[in-house]
């Protein structure tokens, strides 16, 4: 298996999302991914720390759109050029795995691929690595499409679950087993029982593949899909190789992995681990997920010249830059103030923050989204 990881195994970051529940930090020209929320660091750039824990700079793939291209290029210099795989506009994660994986399998036809999405956040960084590298070891067995599922440790309803059937085989000291069924995001009633019941799992979408499988399963179930990739393939390198692309794009359907491969391949596994994993979609997960001050405060310092003092404030979210952020006797708010908007707004609200960007959308305040 050295092999695989030092001369076969690929990452691909899908680095293509918006962040409207971020807002006023995440904008259509700054997504969430690049913005600093839990560090020094942004999002996207601890996405490729931890992907250069199993392969270097020159296995790294990144697909996204034509706008975040310089953003990437700033954000993580070494990954070469040609390895930013760009899209003409979204079309969800099918056609953004698929034409990574074209991309790879052109390079190396052995290649074994993990997605990652570049705006997750993950602790626990050994029980990670284990589970990734079974992951890998586990796709390069034969045709198989792997998928790392998160131990549930509350009935979460925004997530989707994946039902375990029995155990396949033990890779790398690692229980993998097959994949009975995906569930939608449930609710709280039947997230409980899953809870309850055992071999349910978080979808993390952590997809792991032997590029000919996921460009074979794609020939299977999105058949459409997998004629466009393969006039992107017969024109790659040549000087139609873009029209064919933005051709490709107008026309395709918009489609998940989850909802057009996964839940119909029967050639589906699981790796079950437990390490602290979150999509960073809303102000509470970030709230949740950082370091607190002993009133239970998050305080996130962008750049600029402001600070932040409070009396008797508890249990906030304060993001500041350039001004003085003073507040008295509240609790439970995110406050966020930037160069342009001020947001406030009560911590369990956080998921509508979406719902305010699209209101703002409908009344033409396109300079602040």
């Amino acid at each position: 298996m050295e092999e695989l990881f030092e001369k076969h195994f690929y990452v691909i970051i899908l680095c293509g999302g918006a962040g409207k529940r971020l807002w006023p930090c995440s904008r259509k020209k700054t997504p969430k991914q690049f913005i600093k929320l839990l560090g020094k660091k942004t999002i996207f750039q601890d996405t490729v720390e931890r992907s250069r824990r199993f392969v270097s700079s020159s296995r790294i793939f990144v697909v996204t759109v034509a706008g975040y291209v310089d953003e990437i290029r700033e954000q993580a210099p070494d990954i070469p050029r040609e390895n930013i795989v760009v899209e003409p506009q979204g079309r969800n994660t099918a056609l953004a795995m698929g034409l990574g994986a074209l991309y790879i399998h052109k390079l190396d036809p052995l290649a074994v691929i993990i997605n990652f999405a570049s705006d997750h956040h993950v602790s626990d960084l050994r029980r990670f690595d284990r589970a990734v590298k079974s992951a890998a070891m586990a796709a390069n067995l034969g045709d198989f499409l792997v998928t790392i599922g998160i131990k549930p440790t509350f009935p979460h309803t925004g997530m989707g679950y994946i039902k375990a059937s029995h155990v396949y085989k033990r890779v790398n000291g690692s229980s993998v087993s097959k994949v009975e069924r995906f569930i939608e995001k449930p609710d709280l009633a039947t997230a409980t029982r899953f809870l309850s019941d055992g071999g349910y799992f978080w979808n993390a979408n952590l997809y792991t593949w032997r590029s000919d499988s996921i460009l074979r399963a794609l020939e299977e179930h999105l058949p459409k899909l997998a004629t466009s990739l393969e006039m992107i393939r017969k024109d790659l390198g040549t000087a139609n190789g873009e029209k064919t692309i933005n051709k490709v794009y107008e026309e395709a359907e918009d489609i998940s992995i989850d909802y057009g491969v996964s839940e119909k391949a029967k050639n589906l596994l699981l790796v079950s681990s437990s390490f602290s994993w979150s999509d960073v979609g809303d102000w509470k997960v970030a709230y949740d997920i950082s370091k607190k001050d002993k009133d239970g405060n998050v305080l996130i310092y962008d750049k600029g010249k402001g600070e932040f003092v409070g009396i008797d404030t508890k249990n906030c979210l304060i993001h500041f830059s350039d001004q003085l952020i003073t507040t008295i006797g509240v609790e439970d708010l995110i406050i966020i103030d930037t160069k342009d908007v001020v947001l406030v707004a009560k911590k369990r609200k956080a998921e509508e923050v979406k719902n305010l960007v699209n209101l703002l959308t409908k009344k033409k305040k396109t300079k602040y989204l």
